[in-house]
């Protein structure tokens, strides 16, 4: 094992200056899939359990959405919410039971809504209550993808080591090009955020600036 004195920031960007691995790239047709852009993890002047990375991340995720509507590409939006009695998180809810504990983000509560800056369109966009990290996992996800014939997942929201990190490994397990844009991901903090964006961009997914995602978006036909 390597060791290093330099911040997980600091090895991330020397990855990113010199990359060490040949990139997946886009396909020929992509899903956006927003991973759990919800208030109890975006609103940092509500719940202490929200994080923040770049301020614009909404904004970038916006208009990613427009983009794809644009194409007529698939628009998912995900988030979780449990039961009163926690019972669906399973093993997942047992660590902890304070106010701010997985288990106990209801059903019908504010911590479960998706951020107001958000734009969705309820009758285009697809929306899943997921319970675990994958987004994949026992959702439609995988079926929506197979109706859309993509071959390419984007992936945004949070967290960076935990939801968006699980996505991306099943999201290429599939065989999907996974892409992963940096701004419009984020974590509870930089260590956790930048160790994760270094092995995701290592092993499972291409970590791009979110205008390079812009770009190749730009020139698809509608």
């Amino acid at each position: 094992m390597q060791s290093s004195n330099k911040t997980a920031r600091e090895i991330y960007q020397e990855l990113k200056a010199n990359p060490t691995r040949a990139k997946f790239g886009f396909g020929k047709k992509a899903i956006l899939v927003n991973v759990d852009p919800q208030k109890a993890y975006t609103r940092t002047d509500l719940f202490k359990t929200a994080y923040e990375t770049d301020p614009k991340q909404m904004h970038y995720t916006n208009e990613l959405a427009k983009e794809f509507r644009r194409l007529g590409w698939p628009v998912v939006w995900t988030h979780v919410a449990y039961m009163e009695s926690g019972e669906d998180c399973g093993i997942w809810g047992t660590r902890t039971d304070t106010p701010d504990s997985l288990q106990n983000i209801a059903f019908n509560s504010e911590r479960t809504e998706f951020d107001d800056r958000l734009e969705i369109d309820r009758v285009k966009d697809v929306i899943y209550c997921k319970k675990m990290p994958s987004a994949f996992f026992e959702t439609q996800l995988q079926s929506l993808c197979v109706w859309h014939q993509v071959d390419t997942v984007i992936i945004t929201g949070g967290s960076t080591s935990g939801c968006i990190r699980a996505t991306a490994v099943d999201s290429l397990s599939r065989g999907y090009r996974t892409i992963v844009p940096e701004e419009c991901v984020a974590d509870k903090h930089e260590s956790y955020h930048y160790a994760n964006l270094t092995d995701l961009a290592i092993k499972y997914a291409d970590v791009l600036e979110v205008q390079d995602v812009f770009t190749w978006l730009d020139g698809q036909a509608q």
